[in-house]
């Protein structure tokens, strides 16, 4: 029998999240999430639905954590709302009169990812499980790092947004150290493609914020003034998907794959999730 304790019925209003509780087996709990949680668990694409009135056991699609309103995210009546910041602190307040749990996630590191998935996986009863989970991802990263130990350490720029330009969380950083590069910028800020062009970057990846992989690489190479950079000579110029670097739980590890295959093509190959820029593509610009 399910434990009281645990909360059986989460709205996750944050990707990471649902990952996360796909990831210890527990995604039966989620009984509302957003599009973009569909999206990055492709299991949930068989259960979503939006009309309220139809069977419980389905799935609400609900807005995400900084524009759902509490209406929507009351009537699929959960026992546990989990968000990430910048949520909607009006939305927050109703959910906690209502007599709901609210965990409100901020990771920066990968160390608070750690924390983010014990906290969830603790609160479900699947301690273990994401004790395991967090293991298993340390030594991915670990074994990449090991690899990348002796390669050259090569310039990275990697960017979240494209307007304004805005560089990779601080976890992303810290996966491009493992996957053998140094991280150019500082983490998290808006920069100008000057700036950027200034510092010459041997490697660029852009990861928009639900762009998926759509990113338009030889137009951004083009238009920032980037044509001279030792990436772009080089052709080493990526996109790798967005849920694989900007989610901040397990999927990273496909991310950080991503980057390595980035930095270090020769020796890493073709990744899943990673999109090269083409000598091709630039020369018709």
């Amino acid at each position: 029998m399910p434990d009281a304790r645990h909360p059986r019925r989460i709205a996750c209003l944050q990707p990471s999240a649902t990952v996360i509780l796909a990831s210890v087996g527990e995604l039966d709990r989620v009984v509302a999430c957003t599009k973009y949680c569909a999206d990055v668990v492709p299991e949930l694409r068989t259960n979503v639905r939006t009309d309220v009135r139809s069977d419980n056991r389905l799935v609400i699609v609900i807005a995400d954590s900084w524009s759902s309103k509490a209406s929507e995210i009351l009537a699929a009546t959960p026992d546990l709302v989990i968000a990430a910041v910048p949520y909607q602190e009006a939305a927050v307040v109703e959910i906690l009169k209502a007599g709901i749990r609210f965990l409100g996630l901020a990771p920066r590191t990968l160390d608070n990812i750690y924390t983010d998935i014990a906290l969830i996986s603790g609160s479900v009863g699947a301690g273990e499980r994401g004790a395991k989970v967090i293991s298993e991802m340390q030594e991915a990263i670990e074994d990449v790092r090991r690899q990348t130990a002796s390669l050259p350490r090569k310039r990275v720029f990697c960017e979240e947004w494209g307007k304004p330009v805005i560089a990779s969380q601080p976890w992303v950083a810290e996966l491009i150290h493992a996957a053998g590069g140094e991280f150019l910028g500082t983490p998290g800020a808006q920069c100008s493609a000057e700036e950027i062009a200034r510092q010459d970057p041997e490697v660029i990846v852009a990861a928009w914020c639900g762009a998926g992989d759509r990113v338009s690489l030889a137009k951004i190479a083009a238009e920032r003034g980037w044509s001279d950079t030792t990436a772009v000579r080089n052709s080493q110029v990526y996109c790798v998907s967005d849920e694989l670097l900007n989610t901040p739980a397990p999927t990273l590890v496909s991310g950080l794959r991503g980057l390595a295959g980035a930095i270090h093509p020769a020796v890493f190959g073709p990744q899943p999730g990673l999109r090269s820029i083409t000598t091709q593509a630039l020369q018709r610009r």
